[in-house]
């Protein structure tokens, strides 16, 4: 430790949510000890108001032919699943080309394929992470159902379906009496089903991510609350620079601040295509509706998740960046079609709330070194899946702190692949 010493810190951590926490939590499993840096607090941006899926199934890349497809139609309704806002259309005008791009068949297979990986790792992991943290009592194993409205959709999925069988993940196409019976009080819209039993969530993903914040800084963690405006590596580590002034040193950093990772990155020497999926939602109070597990309307780009702390109507993507004001008229939107496919449900005394998805083209994160030193390691870019892939994250980011092989390839995931 002789060399973290010199340093002043061993590893900083920048970013204090889900990933980081995770990571943080893996790194002293090793031995280390971990400095987080938040602006806002331990789990107070994405992680505080997402949808509480551990979605290990979810491996199939938004960049798919299926998806492409519905882009257009999508695009004509501004409060549609996806939304860019005209005065940003041409700042994201790259994005979307490698968008674009990463649809072709022969990306999407390499990015299912490295994502699987990643899903069979993030699931070992966390199931450890749950183990050590105490937290058994916050996942619930109750597997998902995604709803159609019709035959045709159903059909429209089933490619997708069969291409997740080939990673060994299993799903169950309902109706009738079986759709009725995983969840009762649906609208006669809806048709049919898809079960996946594999599929857990959390009851509250702000209480899971804080409750993995306090095991960490029990076990010796330091927290400080600001903002990272400099980092510049050094002989043996890197130099930050805090917003108020203060200079820290570390034996190696670790970016993780979702949404806000591409300007760090930048300052460091890498242009990465990072941006910004703003999504909404509006948190019900307690028993607005029964729900037994998490509902998926992937034809309309929205979940409906049951927490301990409510039912939680929300989703959609806007591509709108970091600086525009939030529209909550779709937050709106997704509530009336919540009640309209769920009749019995409670629409008042809602919360609404919008959060920051950092997303790459590829729908892969960036884990990996900085080009500026291997000593800075990027972990960001998780788009829907940062809850779901955390734990494994932080276990490869252990590994490359440490030095030692990663337990498979992560060219896919090189931040500079672009």
């Amino acid at each position: 430790m002789g060399e973290a010493s010199r340093a002043g810190h061993d590893v900083v951590i920048v970013g204090a949510g889900i990933v980081g926490l995770a990571t943080a939590h893996k790194l002293q499993q090793a031995g280390r000890q971990v400095t987080l840096i938040d602006r806002s607090g331990i789990a107070r941006e994405t992680s505080f108001g997402n949808a509480g899926g551990l979605a290990f199934s979810d491996v199939m890349p938004l960049a798919s032919a299926g998806m492409l497809r519905k882009v257009p139609k999508w695009l004509l309704d501004p409060l549609g699943p996806l939304s860019i806002p005209p005065a940003y259309f041409l700042t994201i005008l790259p994005w979307l080309y490698r968008f674009w791009r990463a649809g072709l068949p022969d990306k999407v297979e390499k990015s299912i394929a490295a994502q699987s990986a990643l899903m069979r790792l993030a699931k070992t992991e966390m199931d450890s992470l749950v183990a050590a943290c105490g937290l058994g009592d916050m996942i619930m194993p109750d597997g998902v159902l995604e709803l159609y409205e019709s035959e045709a959709e159903l059909a429209a999925s089933e490619p997708g379906w069969q291409r997740r069988a080939q990673e060994g993940i299993a799903y169950e196409h309902v109706r009738g009496a079986r759709l009725a019976e995983l969840q009762p009080g649906l609208s006669p819209r809806i048709v049919a089903g898809t079960f996946v039993p594999s599929w857990e969530s959390v009851t509250d993903p702000y209480l899971f991510a804080k409750a993995i914040g306090d095991a960490v800084l029990a076990r010796g963690a330091t927290f400080i609350e600001a903002k990272l405006v400099a980092a510049r590596p050094s002989e043996d580590g890197v130099d930050l620079t805090l917003k108020d002034g203060t200079e820290l040193s570390a034996s190696h950093l670790v970016i993780a601040t979702g949404a806000w990772s591409r300007t760090m990155a930048g300052m460091l020497g890498d242009d990465i295509p990072l941006e910004t999926e703003r999504g909404y939602n509006t948190t019900l109070p307690v028993g607005a509706f029964k729900l037994k597990r998490q509902l998926t309307f992937g034809g309309h780009g929205f979940v409906i998740s049951n927490l301990s702390t409510g039912v939680r109507i929300g989703g959609a993507v806007e591509l709108g960046g970091l600086a525009l004001k939030p529209n909550y008229a779709r937050a709106d939107a997704m509530l009336k079609k919540a009640a309209m496919f769920l009749p019995g449900l409670k629409t008042e005394g809602g919360k609404q709330w919008m959060g920051f998805r950092p997303s790459l083209p590829d729908s892969l994160p960036a884990i990996g070194t900085s080009s500026a030193s291997p000593r800075i390691i990027y972990a960001f870019g998780h788009g829907h899946l940062g809850l779901t892939q955390s734990a494994g994250t932080g276990a490869l980011v252990t590994d490359l702190v440490l030095g030692r092989g990663t337990q498979f390839d992560l060219s896919p995931f090189s931040p500079q692949r672009f």
